[in-house]
């Protein structure tokens, strides 16, 4: 089997919900995504997402494509290695990562479709089930937007849920508090309540911040400061006793050594469209479990769904709400999560997810 094309579908959604938090200085509405298609000579179909939307598709098209097309799909490593280095100077975080990340999670739904079964089960599953928590609380929320979100993933049978505080870079630390405070007192004391800072504060500020969040009984504080301010990270670590969540920003199995052994995470968050796609996304997972950590991994939901099932250390799966928006356009099915937890289809082979030829005829850029 031979690739015989690489091909990438940019969706544009101007009129999704938009977001704000910490760090993102003004409300941003839509959703614009980038998919790759890794085609071969029999008939299989492979299908990755990552970000860098426009920008990404140049990456793949001009510069991954050509040494991968007549290469064996199923020499993942080999193929993961090609494209790293194809990238070197440009790479090795941010967008062309990301268009790697994409091209890699196609190759390995391509696979699963070769073997015809599940990605799950081809990676080795060590459960069916996993844990899911609602995501969102963004800062432009009012009080009453925001409990009203949070109170709607309770409603769903979601046991955890996630919002956002630092708002406006960290300088409204006293609405923090309140808004903070209003969502506890909203889903009682029997919802674990994760909060993220976005990157929103400073070292010294979030250890102080940490100390006024710990009777709120929070069950992570993530990203408090900077991602690349592994110091500050494990600064903060060391001055509270809520874990430190942390991830989602960082690039390569080797920038999670580095994170992992100065003591800047508690909890571990990969994002597979970034981090390397699956191949190197499994690899962080099982170093942090060397190093005896759990995993929640950042968005990408439908994704991280398979993976999650493959690793022993999950500690839960995020399930973002603006995301299940743009999901629900993009692609004609997929498992629903239920009283909290949520499975992989076991008849559906790969990823089991398809573009919806509605969406990519309406909003295909």
């Amino acid at each position: 089997m031979k690739i015989i094309d690489i091909k990438t579908t940019v969706l544009a959604m101007p009129h999704l919900s938009g977001i704000q938090d910490a760090t993102i200085r003004h409300y941003a509405p839509g959703r614009t995504q980038c998919f790759a298609h890794v085609i071969t000579d029999q008939g299989i179909e492979g299908l990755g997402i990552g970000g860098g939307a426009h920008a990404a598709r140049a990456v793949i098209e001009r510069t991954l494509k050509p040494i991968l097309v007549g290469q064996d799909p199923l020499h993942i490593e080999k193929l993961w290695n090609d494209m790293f280095w194809a990238i070197r100077g440009v790479g090795r975080k941010g967008l062309a990562f990301s268009a790697l990340s994409a091209v890699d999670i196609a190759l390995w739904d391509l696979k699963a479709k070769y073997f015809e079964v599940p990605l799950y089960q081809l990676l080795g599953p060590y459960t069916e089930t996993v844990p899911i928590y609602g995501s969102g609380g963004w800062t432009h929320f009012t009080v009453d937007e925001l409990v009203a979100e949070q109170m709607g993933y309770v409603a769903r049978g979601m046991k955890a849920v996630k919002m956002k505080v630092g708002k406006d870079f960290g300088r409204s630390e006293r609405e923090d508090i309140t808004r903070l405070a209003a969502v506890r007192a909203a889903v009682g004391d029997d919802i674990e309540l994760f909060i993220d800072a976005n990157n929103g504060y400073y070292a010294k500020q979030a250890i102080r911040m940490a100390k006024a969040f710990e009777p709120y009984r929070i069950g992570w504080f993530e990203e408090p400061v900077l991602a690349d301010d592994i110091e500050g990270l494990a600064t903060v670590a060391r001055a509270t006793d809520v874990p430190i969540a942390t991830g989602e920003h960082e690039y390569t199995k080797y920038g999670f050594k580095d994170l992992l052994a100065r003591g800047g995470a508690d909890i571990v968050q990969p994002d597979v469209g970034r981090v390397g796609g699956i191949t190197e996304w499994m690899k962080v997972a099982h170093l942090a479990d060397a190093f005896n950590l759990p995993v929640a991994p950042h968005a990408y939901q439908l994704f991280h769904l398979h993976l999650c099932c493959a690793i022993p250390n999950l500690r839960i799966v995020e399930y973002l709400g603006v995301t299940e928006e743009a999901d629900r356009i993009m692609f004609t099915e997929f498992p629903e999560p239920k009283d909290g937890l949520w499975s992989p289809d076991p008849t559906k082979h790969g990823l089991g997810l398809a573009l919806d030829p509605v969406a990519v005829k309406t909003y295909g850029v």
